[in-house]
């Protein structure tokens, strides 16, 4: 699906949650928390990109294109999916946060299926109880649209989605990829209990 999708890897935060370190970088058993992400999705696609406003070098060393935001001061998810429809070549692109690193293994086929099936402007993750707007599937046309909304005085990505049709995706038999290790405490707990999460 190299051709219709780019995926990005959003780690543009500024992790305040952990300890204003990057999270992307942050290891959990002694590997950077974007490895795990990159080792599970680039065998679904190895058309990727990262979003990155930090320490650019050394997801650099990861050997795919990193791009910093168009809009300055870590202005939240929507400015990394801008930045990167932006830039790509694809007509689609998928998208997944990185600081949750049990990614399931079919997640692009899943996402795609269900876009392609439902019919609608965009693909949303959903656990069976709400939205996972974070990881989605959306298409480059859409970019026009998102700049005017970010001119605005919102930065919620369910805002935006909540313009257009879109098609929810049941992971609530893999809810598993949507934890996210957003603090010191929840890195180790994981580092203790799982150690092997992959």
């Amino acid at each position: 699906m190299e051709n219709e999708i780019t995926v990005v890897i959003l780690a543009g935060g500024r992790g305040r949650r952990m300890d204003a370190k990057d999270k992307g970088l942050v290891a959990l058993n002694g590997r950077p928390l974007i490895e795990y992400v990159i080792k599970t999705i680039s065998p679904q696609n190895s058309n990727i990109l990262i979003n990155a406003n930090q320490n650019i070098e050394q997801y650099q060393h990861y050997g795919y294109p990193v791009v910093s935001d168009q809009i300055a001061g870590f202005q939240g998810p929507l400015a990394g999916v801008a930045t990167a429809m932006e830039r790509v070549k694809t007509p689609y692109i998928l998208t997944l946060p990185c600081d949750a690193p049990f990614v399931a293994r079919d997640y692009q086929l899943k996402m795609w299926s269900a876009l392609q099936t439902q019919q609608t402007d965009l693909a949303v993750a959903f656990d069976g109880r709400r939205l996972q707007p974070v990881h989605a599937l959306i298409p480059v046309r859409l970019y026009a649209d998102l700049l005017k909304f970010l001119a605005g005085k919102t930065r919620r990505v369910d805002s935006w989605y909540s313009q257009y049709a879109m098609g929810l995706v049941d992971f609530s038999e893999q809810v598993r990829m949507f934890c996210n290790l957003n603090t010191p405490e929840e890195l180790k707990a994981y580092s203790v209990e799982k150690k092997k999460i992959i």
